[in-house]
C-alpha cells in the first residue's frame, strides 16, 4: 500500500473514532435524577460509647504500680440506634454495630433519599450509648430542596451533634 493511502485511511479511521467519541459524550443525555429531584444524604462514622466503670482501692492495690488505672473499660463499643424521619414518615430506622472483629470499631451508614425540589422536614436522631430509651442526640431541620441538589447530613460530636451541609 502507498504512502498516501495509508495516510488517507488512518485520517479516516481517526476521524471516525473522535466522531463516535464526540457523539458518545453527548447523547444519549443520562441524568442519574429524575428532573425536579435532589438527594438528602446521611453519611457519617461514628464510634458508640464503651462500657467503663472506675476501680475502687482495693481493685487498685491488688494491680501492678504500672498498671493502675482508675477507670477501665471493655473493648466492645455499644451498637447505634439511628432514626430518620423525612415529612413527618420514618424513612430511616437502623442498628448501626460496631465495625472491627472485636466490635470496637467505629459504625458507619450512607444512605441516599431522592427526594422533590421544596420544602421537607428533616428530623434525625442517634443513640450511641447503648440506652434502649430516648436518643443522645437530636436535629431538626426545615430545608428547601433546590432540583438537583445534594444535601448532606454528617454526624460530629465536637460541633454539638449533626450537622446540615
Amino acid at each position: 500500500m502507498s504512502r498516501i493511502r495509508r495516510m488517507i485511511l488512518g485520517t479516516a479511521v481517526t476521524t471516525l473514532v473522535a466522531t463516535g467519541a464526540a457523539f458518545f459524550s453527548a447523547a444519549p443525555s443520562w441524568r442519574s435524577l429524575p428532573e425536579g429531584t435532589g438527594v438528602v444524604k446521611l453519611s457519617f462514622t461514628h464510634g458508640g460509647a464503651r462500657n467503663c466503670r472506675q476501680l475502687d482501692a482495693e481493685e487498685l492495690a491488688r494491680l501492678p504500680a504500672n498498671m493502675r488505672k482508675r477507670e477501665i473499660c471493655d473493648r466492645e463499643r455499644a451498637a447505634l440506634r439511628l432514626e430518620l424521619d423525612i415529612d413527618g414518615e420514618p424513612a430511616l430506622r437502623a442498628e448501626l454495630p460496631p465495625s472491627g472483629l472485636a466490635g470496637d470499631g467505629p459504625a458507619r451508614i450512607y444512605k441516599r433519599f431522592p427526594l422533590g425540589a421544596g420544602d421537607h422536614e428533616i428530623a434525625v436522631r442517634l443513640a450511641d450509648t447503648g440506652r434502649a430509651e430516648g436518643f443522645d442526640y437530636e436535629a431538626a431541620r426545615r430545608i428547601t430542596l433546590k432540583a438537583e441538589q445534594n444535601l448532606a447530613i454528617d454526624f460530629r460530636p465536637e460541633q454539638g451533634g449533626f450537622v446540615f451541609n
